[in-house]
């Protein structure tokens, strides 16, 4: 089915205005010690709904919400320099691999809330809950639709096949999503079907891996390759996007759920030195809550992890899928083994 753009619906967007930016981009953490109701958030994740989100709980709750950004390394660093000092409450990312490093690293605690675990599915916690997901992302294949005939699309497996040769476009090792999808594959099968998966997509691909998610989908556009893999939320921004090229390109692609088709996870962590437990479990349920969780994908293009609330029109318009049968915690405990096997098969 070919991607068409669709305006966000009128019930979000009243959600959204009726929300005032009030913690965006603050760095300033503090307890409760000076009588204020705080929360402090590490986070990873770098969008404008969930400023908004933020500031929306904040004026439900009277809860001012502090908010640290970085990229996932940068935050996880200091997490764990700060230690038993650190003033954050929360920490949030995209991608397991990294809601796992901080599992490992011994910097969070269960989230004990009942309300958490009545409505985010067991697949999407940790096995004591030291970790929930907040939104699903799945990993698809995008192919040209002037150029590819699906008919010859399957799995991630096929992509290694001859008829692909010179076609594949994807993003470097160093992706975090790239890691994850390959610590599945191992999962799913064994670490010697997934070396042979990988060394198969380096030899099949269009150009040595570069850009983001976006830069696959631009690439294709330009015909410098026919088949990318990338994170669905990627294309529901792009044909909202205030960039015409982007919108174009976005166009130019379909979308192809390959069987078993892998699905991730941005999510959250409680730190163990919380010193706003109260106030952290608060926000958390506030984030899987429907109203959240409909801002999520109504201006994210995310999954919801709520199963009350369904996935808006153009997550919808890609039709249905069947998800890979792994555990998150095992694509976390692989994520070493893909990066050994990624510099192995020499996919840079």
């Amino acid at each position: 089915m070919s991607i068409k753009k669709y305006l966000i619906s009128g019930i979000s967007m009243l959600l959204l205005f009726g929300i005032t930016v009030a913690c965006g981009g603050e760095t300033k953490v503090v307890s409760e010690a000076n009588g204020d109701k705080v929360v402090n958030v590490y986070s990873a994740r770098h969008y404008d709904i969930d400023e908004k989100i933020y500031s929306n709980f904040t004026e439900s709750t009277g809860i001012k919400v502090n908010v640290i950004t970085g990229k996932a390394p940068e935050v996880l660093g200091r997490l764990k320099s700060e230690g038993a000092d650190t003033s954050a409450d929360i920490f949030i990312t995209a991608d397991i691999a990294n809601l796992y490093q901080a599992v490992q690293a011994d910097i969070v605690m269960p989230i004990n809330s009942d309300m958490i675990t009545k409505i985010v599915p067991k697949r999407l916690r940790g096995e004591n809950n030291e970790w929930i997901a907040l939104t699903q992302r799945a990993r698809i294949i995008a192919y040209d639709n002037k150029k590819v005939d699906p008919s010859t699309l399957s799995t991630y497996y096929a992509l290694t096949g001859d008829e692909f040769k010179g076609k594949i476009l994807i993003r470097s090792s160093e992706s975090t999503y790239n890691q994850s999808l390959l610590a599945s594959i191992i999962a799913e099968t064994s670490e010697e079907e997934a070396k042979e998966w990988a060394a198969g997509m380096v030899l099949n691909m269009a150009r040595e891996p570069k850009g983001n998610d976006r830069d696959q989908v631009k690439a294709v556009a330009a015909g410098e390759g026919e088949i990318a893999i990338l994170n669905t939320y990627y294309i529901g921004r792009m044909l909202n996007s205030d960039d015409p090229e982007e919108v174009k390109a976005a166009e130019a692609i379909t979308v192809f759920f390959p069987e078993n088709t892998q699905m991730n996870i941005s999510g959250a962590s409680m730190i163990k030195y919380s010193k706003n437990q109260e106030n952290a479990i608060k926000l958390l349920e506030y984030l899987v809550s429907p109203e959240v969780q409909t801002l999520y994908t109504d201006f994210n293009y995310e999954y919801p992890v709520n199963p009350d609330v369904l996935p808006n029109e153009i997550l919808s318009s890609f039709g249905e899928y069947s998800l890979q049968d792994v555990s998150l915690v095992d694509v976390g405990e692989n994520n070493r083994k893909a990066i050994e096997i990624f510099g192995q098969v020499g996919w840079k």
